[in-house]
């Protein structure tokens, strides 16, 4: 059995995630103590009441990040140790940190920076993003195009699984590649509500500014296989993840194609760690033969644990 630990991204967060496990748990309560610390910030109240802050994305991120690498300090623990892994978007510094590219209190420092740098690459309500259900990449990839070249940015941000791809760009013209999407046969085309237009070239800035910044951190050359969204294939060392963590932000994640490259390396069970089931369900659609589970409560962790042994 190979397993890999896939870690989920920006937008699965919700008030109230990894609470009972911190209240359960003193290894949960320490990766939350430690984060704390590092953000001069309190992590628990962030997370588990009710805020404005948790869905602002310089927040959410390193939300999402203490959350994720809290259930997997339970996890290696309890002897789970993955042969492989990746994350969402997001989650990919999740990833990182558990293969040894970077501290936890770094990586911390570096996506809070990174949401910062997302939210001021964009103005509020100038992006727009929309999921495309059911139709061939090449179609997405055409229209989108053929609307960018006479409207303005709008392209492909998020190969989710097959007849689920995301696009993203500047709101008219994602309103208009939607139309021209659904009139090409698209089974459905549903904005979403996200608070830019992530992985485009209109992060471009974003991404200059997080490469300035990514100067300043130490990046280490990983312990175990971490799948790109960029390329999804294995990052070689730490000049090539640095190179991607930059070009990640502006160009599309390609999900899909990681979780085959995943099971074309031998892997045949998935553990989604952090909050929500989105990775999950996106991997059964992508290959039904492999097993999927996920933590994100007490009920799921022993589920998980069950399935294990």
């Amino acid at each position: 059995m190979k397993t890999a630990i896939v870690y989920s991204g920006q937008g699965a967060q919700y008030a109230g995630m990894g609470k009972d496990l911190y209240e359960q748990y003193d290894s949960v309560k320490e990766v939350f103590a430690q984060a704390s610390d590092t953000l001069q910030l309190d992590m628990a109240a962030l997370c588990f009441e009710e805020n404005d802050l948790l869905n602002q994305t310089m927040y959410t991120q390193p939300a999402i990040l203490t959350v994720s690498m809290a259930i997997d300090a339970l996890l290696a623990e309890n002897g789970v140790k993955p042969d492989i892994v990746a994350g969402l978007s997001l989650g990919e510094y999740s990833a990182f940190v558990k293969a040894g590219v970077l501290s936890f209190p770094e990586a911390l420092k570096l996506v809070k920076k990174r949401g910062q740098y997302m939210t001021e690459a964009v103005p509020l309500g100038e992006g727009a993003m929309a999921a495309v259900m059911g139709l061939d990449r090449k179609i997405i990839e055409d229209i989108c195009q053929e609307v960018a070249l006479e409207h303005g940015v709008v392209s492909p941000a998020n190969y989710n699984m097959p007849g689920q791809i995301a696009i993203a760009g500047l709101k008219v013209p994602v309103e208009i590649a939607s139309q021209r999407l659904s009139e090409a046969g698209a089974k459905r085309v549903v904005p979403l509500t996200v608070s830019g237009p992530f992985h485009t070239s209109l992060l471009e800035p974003a991404a200059k500014q997080l490469e300035k910044e990514i100067q300043t951190y130490q990046i280490n050359d990983p312990s175990m296989p971490v799948i790109s969204n960029t390329t999804a294939r294995p990052f070689e060392d730490a000049a090539h993840i640095k190179g991607l963590m930059v070009k990640q932000v502006m160009s599309p994640v390609y999900w899909e194609d990681s979780v085959q490259k995943m099971i074309e390396l031998g892997v045949d069970t998935f553990i989604e760690v952090g909050p929500g089931k989105t990775l999950s369900s996106f991997i059964k659609k992508i290959d039904r033969s492999v097993n999927t589970m996920n933590v994100e409560n007490i009920k799921s962790f022993e589920k998980t644990l069950q399935k294990l042994t």
